[in-house]
């Protein structure tokens, strides 16, 4: 049995964001092996400086990012899309174990199989280091809540 995640391409406005949704939210669960299920099975990821390919890998990277990014909070945009690719924009706060912020800024390019699943993900991201008091994303740890303010509303 194939897997399926919709919604699968060629991907319009509408379905556009609600995949940028979904991914924000499964990211903001901070649970890797929930992620890790939106991605093929030989998913091909570049993350920063790191290659990865396959769920166990992207698995075992998300488990050390959140380790280490605590009180991990993100917000994505959509940027652009055609067919079965998305790009986005995103900004995520977060803290080390010595209490120092961080807003890490950055621009991913998705590309999707025919069910709906990533095949590859292209991440560059920079991070900011921040005053606490700067903080802007304050939800409760877990999905965004609609009323809260988006990346452009936020002018970041």
């Amino acid at each position: 049995m194939t897997e399926r995640r919709p919604p699968v391409p060629p991907f319009d406005a509408d379905t556009a964001r609600q995949k940028v949704r979904l991914a924000e939210n499964a990211w903001n669960s901070r649970d890797p092996a929930r992620v890790a299920l939106a991605y093929t099975p030989d998913s091909a990821w570049r993350n920063r400086a790191e290659f990865l390919r396959g769920r166990a890998a992207i698995t075992a990277f998300l488990e050390h990012k959140w380790r280490r990014e605590l009180d991990y909070r993100l917000v994505k945009e959509l940027w652009a899309f055609e067919g079965h690719r998305i790009a986005v924009r995103f900004a995520y706060e977060w803290h080390d174990d010595s209490g120092n912020w961080f807003r890490s800024y950055g621009i991913e390019n998705w590309a999707f199989d025919e069910h709906g699943l990533m095949r590859q993900r292209h991440a560059s991201i920079n991070d900011l280091a921040i005053d606490e008091a700067a903080r802007l994303f304050h939800w409760p740890l877990g999905p965004r809540p609609d009323h809260h303010p988006g990346l452009s509303d936020l002018n970041l």
